[in-house]
């Protein structure tokens, strides 16, 4: 039987093995391989100028855009309070309402955006505004939309840029993925990415 000392040792070294396994040399294969195959991806998606010298942001994280000159992406409930760094300096953050979706307090909040986008989008009249334009993603940092919120805005995009309808579908639907594989997820547009196309800058 073996003793308390021995079988201390044995898990020191099972210890040992294992965090030299998973710790170094599994995490350097995955990353090797991340950065071999998806390059983009495990650099974080950036976006960067033609030159590589400007970076505008992640095509994973949305941006707010409140501009008529500019897609709108989704709501976003913006706050710097409570977070800051180590400097002081305020952070900003943006997460979920966490409103009860019968509370007054989403229905004010949402009836408020349908105003401001109706305002922004005089020649839509009456036509239903897509849903994902005026309700906060779960993390509140959606960098997408859906096509048909997209499509919502194109006409005020055609009157404030210059551009033609048919430019700006065209920017729409190279900034478009499509569902995964062909069958997971649905269609979605990439607002940060369309918006530096209508400025030129991709």
């Amino acid at each position: 039987m073996k003793s308390g000392i021995a079988i201390g040792l044995q898990a020191m070294k099972l210890m040992l093995v294992f965090t030299l396994l998973l710790g170094g040399i599994y995490t350097l294969a995955m990353t090797g391989l991340a950065q071999s195959f998806f390059p983009v991806q495990a650099a974080g998606s950036l976006l960067w100028s033609p030159d590589h010298t400007v970076l505008y942001g992640s095509k994973l994280i949305g941006q707010p855009f409140e501009d008529e000159t500019h897609l709108w992406g989704r709501d976003m409930k913006l706050s710097d309070e409570g977070f800051t760094a180590a400097d002081d300096t305020a952070l900003l953050y943006s997460g979920p309402t966490n409103e009860a979706a019968t509370g007054e307090a989403l229905k004010a909040r949402v009836a408020a955006r349908v105003e401001r986008i109706r305002a922004a989008n005089p020649e839509m009249g009456d036509t239903p505004i897509p849903v994902d334009l005026v309700t906060v993603s779960g993390s509140g940092l959606d960098p997408e939309i859906s096509p048909a919120a997209a499509a919502y805005q194109v006409k005020r995009l055609a009157r404030t840029t210059g551009r033609s309808e048919e430019e700006i579908r065209g920017i729409i639907a190279a900034c478009t993925e499509g569902r995964f594989l062909g069958i997971f997820g649905e269609p979605r547009v990439n607002v940060v990415e369309v918006n530096l196309r209508l400025d030129g800058r991709r």
